[in-house]
């Protein structure tokens, strides 16, 4: 689907799992996860490719290609858009990202850009920040959007759950 409305398939959800330590005030441990009714159809299968979990030693380098992609906010003045969006958006150092923010765990990592024109905004939550191999390779789930200060602004980037830290909390839940 990248036309909002549009959908060809709706999946239904079977159950919910939500992480036993969430912080609501803190947004720390911000990951939950969905498993579906029934699999996706194979017809589907053009469309619609797994993502990569990140193992724990997992790193993200400036050769990774990395993308935001949500249906949420283009910017502030909350014009939602009709397709699927994508953003270009590079990691920041974890000591840049607590500089910026103060607030963040070892469980959430800051990405964008600095101009801030390349960003995740309010309805893009939950979504996926992937990050491509260097050389065309493998995709990785490197992040959840979580929260930010406002969207696209300057020096301000998104904050998101960073999955490589969950891996082993995910594979308990789902084998």
């Amino acid at each position: 689907m990248v036309t909002q409305g549009s959908a060809s398939y709706v999946a239904e959800i079977q159950r919910i799992v939500l992480h036993e330590y969430y912080n609501s005030n803190t947004f720390d441990y911000d990951i939950a996860l969905l498993q579906l009714k029934k699999p996706w159809p194979p017809s589907l299968s053009p469309l619609v490719q797994p993502v990569c979990v990140a193992p724990s030693s997992h790193t993200v380098t400036d050769s990774h290609h990395c993308m935001v992609t949500g249906w949420g906010y283009r910017s502030e003045d909350k014009v939602l858009p009709s397709v699927l969006q994508k953003a270009d958006v590079s990691i920041m150092s974890q000591t840049e990202c607590k500089k910026t923010y103060g607030l963040i765990s070892p469980r959430m990592l800051c990405a964008g850009v600095p101009s801030g024109e390349r960003d995740a905004c309010r309805g893009d939550s939950g979504g996926p920040l992937s990050c491509q191999a260097p050389g065309g390779g493998r995709w990785f789930l490197i992040g959840i959007v979580s929260w930010g200060s406002g969207c696209g602004r300057p020096n301000l980037p998104g904050v998101y759950t960073r999955v490589n830290k969950f891996t082993s909390w995910i594979y308990s839940h789902i084998s």
